[in-house]
């Protein structure tokens, strides 16, 4: 239990899939700029990360190693991850158009968010239970890191940046302050 408790906390605060290895840049920095819209993207791709990393852990054990057929893999993955976030948009359309609409664009773009393939490709091998912890694991994190870059992005805002570091060299400048942070947690575990 605690070998899972460690890969969990690991795969979310140290080996996070945005700041360590900047994966999933193109909708956390879209989707940052507000607080409403950032939770809602994270717990989305939190949803999408972990039913696809089990069902392609599934399919990675159960069909392409035993009929030695690991070369459709990427194909196989990325097919998984399409569905699974037609799937949570059409219930996120259906439940609640303005979070729909807020989201606009990002919300398909979930399947094009390579933090999703990075996870499942890196987990594929992985028993079901690890490839569940640390999929759970990179989804926290991934929304953590989001809901956090978007209060210092709000805060930011509210700044006197000079003219040369507004917008997106500000942001990353942000996001490198964070990695850092978050580099602290590497002690820890």
């Amino acid at each position: 239990m605690f070998d899972l408790v460690t890969i969990l906390g690991g795969a979310a605060l140290v080996n996070n899939f945005v700041l360590v290895q900047l994966l999933g840049l193109c909708p956390f920095m879209g989707v940052s700029n507000r607080l409403a819209t950032a939770l809602p993207m994270g717990i989305a791709t939190t949803f999408v990360i972990t039913i696809s990393t089990i069902l392609t852990n599934i399919l990675n054990n159960f069909l392409l190693i035993p009929y030695n057929i690991e070369f459709l893999r990427l194909v196989l993955f990325i097919t998984v991850i399409a569905s699974v976030v037609q799937l949570t948009e059409r219930y996120i359309k259906y439940t609640s158009k303005l979070l729909h609409q807020m989201l606009g664009i990002y919300l398909p773009l979930i399947t094009s968010n390579c933090a999703i393939l990075g996870v499942v490709l890196t987990v594929a091998d992985l028993s079901l239970i690890q490839s569940l912890a640390i999929g759970i694991g990179s989804a926290i994190g991934f929304t953590v890191v989001l809901v956090l870059f978007s209060g210092l992005r709000a805060r930011l805002d509210e700044q006197s940046v000079p003219k040369a570091f507004r917008g997106a060299p500000i942001a990353f400048i942000t996001v490198g302050m964070l990695a850092l942070g978050f580099l602290g947690f590497k002690g820890m575990m």
